[in-house]
């Protein structure tokens, strides 16, 4: 059975930034219920505490982060990245252990962000990229999503149980 690595607000676990889970979809609880989740807030695993000040990514995305050319900031101008780095780093070596394939993460986080986030001005304005633990987990591997794109990761899951079976 495919294991899925999943941010642990959408299971429930109230770890975002300002202290809140997210609701987590029908199909994430059948997850649950299957044992396939693995669930972690890198956030959280690099350090940091909830409720934190929120974050985003300055100079770049999370690919930017990685390679040392972008930084993530909050809005009154703390510098975290170190933790955000070691979070995703956590993430992976998790995904590994357990070896993953495939990850469902909270959409637009500066650390779980599959295709868009925060453009760094704490305005609200989305751009396109992802986050430091989705674009570390991509650079290994792993299918990343977002848990906007439940659809597309079910049918990669398919895909994965599918290849298993042969």
């Amino acid at each position: 059975m495919e294991k899925i690595l999943i941010s642990a607000c959408l299971v429930g676990q109230k770890v975002r930034y300002d202290g809140r889970a997210s609701s987590g979809a029908e199909v994430i609880h059948r997850w649950q219920r299957e044992g396939r989740v693995v669930a972690i807030c890198p956030e959280v695993a690099g350090g940091l505490t909830v409720p934190r000040p929120g974050a985003e990514i300055v100079g770049g995305d999370g690919e930017a982060v990685i390679d040392g050319e972008a930084r993530l900031l909050t809005a009154a101008g703390a510098d975290v990245t170190r933790a955000f780095v070691a979070g995703a780093h956590h993430a992976l070596a998790l995904a590994q252990r357990e070896s993953v394939k495939l990850a469902v993460l909270k959409a637009r986080s500066p650390s779980c962000g599959a295709a868009t986030i925060y453009d760094g001005t704490f305005s609200g304005r989305k751009i396109a990229g992802a986050g430091v633990t989705a674009a570390l987990l991509r650079r290994h591997g792993i299918a990343v999503f977002s848990d906007e794109e439940l659809d597309e990761a079910q049918i990669v899951l398919d895909e994965l149980e599918m290849r298993g079976q042969k």
